[in-house]
């Protein structure tokens, strides 16, 4: 089944669209929301191909300076993608994912714009708000749209895109760089442009709840100071040194304000993390699988990038294509492997993805030689990882995302994109640390195999939890899948769920 595989012949959505109460195709509203998704996607990848050439530009650059590229996007995604949910809970999915998009298209025009690297670092932080706020709203609009029985296929497929973005992104940065940097970034505004034309025309207006509770910004204020500070004792170790009073005081300060974040969550009206929501098993263990998994895929995703620049000096181009075919892989395992998770279940599937990912960083440890010998070492993996990736983190991602109540539906989603975020900046900062700043070959190689170590330990770990996540209350859907959904402008009637299937609407008005 493709990617618009939850649309049936002759299907439109049931919800109301725009002023003039026409209805719009599923299809029409599945590529409208995740144009956004794709675009956010697509900027993590070319940025990671960009990174040497954004280096060479701005001279004086170190590897833990530019790491902040990808640090400061992933430190505020996470920091305010759960606000941005509970935003749109309140006020209405549909604006929040409209401003998202407009301000991630600026975000984009400042990046290409950028004369040195501070700027840079603080364009692709505005980039991170901008994503923030269309990711939860995206996944809740594409959900407000589907059928009630194919909405954990839709969040599935939600995933894939993210998929299909991986695997376009490592060539399109490449190629974009050939030109100039600048234009990996550039590509965003036109796409956010139609994105934002289109989305106000068709996207549906889900009831917004008044009644929701305002966010916690100084719980976000205070999530956001913890992971910054977690990074950059990470980052700065290898030149300031372990014992070193500026790493220990960055520490200090990541400790004691992660505690006070996780004590306000407990005692806050409204926090940013709720948590009850843990108690949900389904909910927690697909959270906590995700980012043990994120990790991982962060060091391999990085590690292979700066291998192929560093070690074998691929141009951009030439590493782009060398890891096309992993990420390429994605959304094709993503989507052939459903039958399987109704089959099997999500969590022995993520195991064996788990698996599969841990013996690519493996293969690595085995057969990678500072002579380029792309077809023995680096093809194999990626292929291995590609197959890991579709069968592991759309499946975690899809369990976390379709765990929870339809009226909880974005704040979930906010805080498994969250996970993955602090996931994916905990990454980049341990392989940083890893790698040292030494520049010998022979001593480069050792910690490469380190980094490939460490990510394969972990991909270990999230096999060993995805095997304790519980299946879905029913093979065909989820508690979110029975639940009913709040439409705006309509109400909608549930006749009693038969044994064994899904609830569906009995009448609607």
């Amino acid at each position: 089944m493709g990617l618009l595989g939850a649309t049936r012949p002759g299907y439109r959505s049931a919800v109301t669209v725009g002023k003039s109460n026409r209805e719009f195709p599923f299809a029409v509203v599945f590529v409208t929301v995740t144009a956004a998704v794709f675009m956010s996607n697509l900027d993590l990848w070319v940025a990671n191909v960009a990174l040497d050439s954004i280096g060479e530009d701005f001279a004086g650059s170190s590897l833990s300076g530019l790491s902040w590229i990808l640090n400061a996007y992933a430190i505020v995604l996470a920091a305010l993608l759960v606000v941005a949910g509970r935003t749109g809970d309140r006020h209405g999915h549909r604006p929040v994912f409209l401003a998202g998009v407009a301000l991630f298209t600026l975000g984009s025009a400042l990046c290409a714009a950028a004369p040195n690297l501070p700027v840079l670092i603080a364009a692709r932080a505005l980039q991170a708000a901008g994503a923030a706020a269309q990711l939860p709203a995206s996944l809740a609009l594409l959900l407000t749209a589907a059928p009630a029985h194919r909405r954990t296929e839709a969040a599935r497929n939600w995933s894939a895109v993210g998929g299909l973005a991986a695997a376009m992104g490592p060539v399109l940065g490449g190629l974009l760089v050939q030109v100039d940097w600048r234009w990996v970034f550039l590509i965003n505004i036109p796409l956010g442009i139609v994105t934002l034309v289109v989305g106000a025309r068709v996207l549906p207006r889900p009831a917004a709840v008044p009644t929701e509770r305002r966010p916690d910004l100084i719980g976000a204020a205070l999530l956001t100071v913890s992971i910054a500070a977690l990074t950059g004792s990470l980052v700065q170790a290898p030149q300031w040194g372990w014992a070193n009073p500026r790493t220990l005081g960055l520490l200090i300060l990541a400790v004691a304000a992660a505690a006070v974040f996780v004590r306000r969550c407990a005692t806050h009206p409204a926090p940013l993390l709720e948590l009850p929501l843990l108690r949900i098993r389904r909910f927690a263990v697909a959270n906590v699988a995700t980012f043990v998994f994120s990790i991982s895929f962060s060091i391999m995703l990085v590690s292979n990038a700066l291998w192929c620049q560093n070690v074998w000096h691929f141009s951009a181009l030439q590493t782009g294509l060398a890891m096309t075919p992993g990420p390429a892989l994605v959304p094709l395992v993503t989507i052939g492997s459903a039958r399987a998770v109704r089959r099997f279940g999500g969590g022995p599937v993520a195991a064996v993805g788990a698996l599969l990912f841990m013996t690519a960083m493996l293969w690595r440890v085995a057969f990678a030689e500072p002579e380029p010998d792309y077809v023995r070492d680096l093809l194999p993996s990626m292929v291995l990882s590609g197959i890991g990736v579709g069968l592991a983190l759309s499946t975690l991602i899809g369990a976390g995302a379709t765990a929870l109540p339809a009226h909880r539906v974005a704040t979930g989603s906010a805080v498994v994109n969250a996970g993955r975020q602090v996931a994916a900046n905990l990454g980049v900062a341990a392989l940083v640390t890893l790698l040292g700043t030494s520049a010998d070959p022979a001593v480069l190689r050792e910690s490469f195999i380190r980094a490939w170590w460490a990510g394969a330990a972990l991909a270990l770990v999230a096999a060993a939890l995805s095997l304790t996540l519980p299946r879905a209350n029913d093979a065909r859907g989820t508690e979110m899948d029975r639940a009913p959904r709040p439409v705006a402008g309509a109400e909608v009637r549930h006749a009693p769920a038969e044994q064994g299937s899904p609830g569906r609407p009995a009448a609607t008005r």
